[in-house]
């Protein structure tokens, strides 16, 4: 038996006689009342990649989305990419060498060859999980979290739409843009669908109102360094929840500094922060 097979049935072995544990409650519902702004709100947490930083949680992984949600309520950032037979499967990279035991492209693969693959964690150990369909994923978070998702380049966003519809998913989704342009797209394909939006400056905000993108279906990513207060005031104003990515810089930050600089980052504004350390965060803002 080799050390990567040892290492899987050990993982396994430890997840059997782990005891059972209850669900955080979390706030789904409309994923309007989730998302909006709301004057004196905790600070929300959002896991990106699903938490991929945790020893034997992989990213993009529903058996990682299941250990957050039971210890925190918890927003599932998470990213969607295409196979060969145009199955919509939870993948970050282009390949699958980094965080799976296969190699090569993902476009180039059939779902049914990805099969035979494990996922991987960040430090590179085994584990016994497969590759998730986005399908399987959505019908898994109902009551469980919420999720914005991030797609990807070989992904349409009307795929995407179609999915979100099947799975009776609308109530606990935002999807995730990257410029003004498919955001518009987006809310022509689904007017009722929140969208998350980058908004690091009033420029990029007027650009969204003049392609018709209305306030209260946004959710606006301000960055990954803390904005001018001035950004925060004039977002809430008009309703608009804030994410501040603290994944990287403002991550390290915390770990030199301490983690009450988490709470700095929600009093100065931050509704949601956008974390490779969603556990620390958690034990903040509680």
């Amino acid at each position: 038996m080799t050390l990567k097979q040892l290492s899987v049935l050990a993982l396994s072995f430890g997840l059997i006689t782990c005891s059972p544990k209850t669900y955080t409650s979390v706030s789904t519902g409309k994923a309007y009342d989730f998302f909006s702004y709301k004057p004196n709100q905790k600070g929300k947490i959002s896991a990106h990649r699903g938490g991929g930083d945790l020893k034997g949680y992989p990213e993009n992984c529903i058996e990682s989305f299941a250990y957050l949600a039971k210890n925190l309520p918890v927003i599932i950032e998470c990213d969607i990419d295409l196979t060969k037979d145009s199955v919509m499967v939870m993948m970050h990279d282009a390949t699958l060498d980094r965080t799976t035991t296969g190699t090569g492209k993902l476009i180039d693969r059939n779902y049914a060859e990805l099969g035979q693959y494990r996922l991987e964690d960040n430090q590179g150990n085994v584990t016994p999980y497969k590759i998730p369909t986005l399908e399987e994923v959505l019908r898994w978070g109902k009551n469980k979290v919420t999720f914005t998702l991030d797609v990807k380049r070989n992904v349409s966003f009307a795929k995407v739409v179609d999915m979100i519809h099947k799975t009776g998913a609308s109530d606990y989704v935002a999807v995730i843009t990257y410029n003004a342009q498919d955001a518009a797209k987006l809310n022509k394909l689904d007017p009722n669908l929140m969208i998350s939006v980058t908004i690091r400056n009033h420029a990029e905000y007027d650009r969204l109102h003049e392609l018709g993108v209305p306030d209260n279906r946004m959710v606006a990513f301000v960055g990954v360094k803390e904005p001018d207060a001035e950004l925060y005031t004039f977002l809430h104003q008009k309703g608009i929840a804030c994410i501040l990515g603290t994944l990287g810089n403002l991550d390290k930050q915390a770990v030199a500094k301490g983690d009450q600089l988490y709470k700095t980052f929600a009093t100065n504004g931050a509704d949601i922060m956008s974390t490779d350390r969603p556990l620390e965060v958690w034990q903040v803002v509680k």
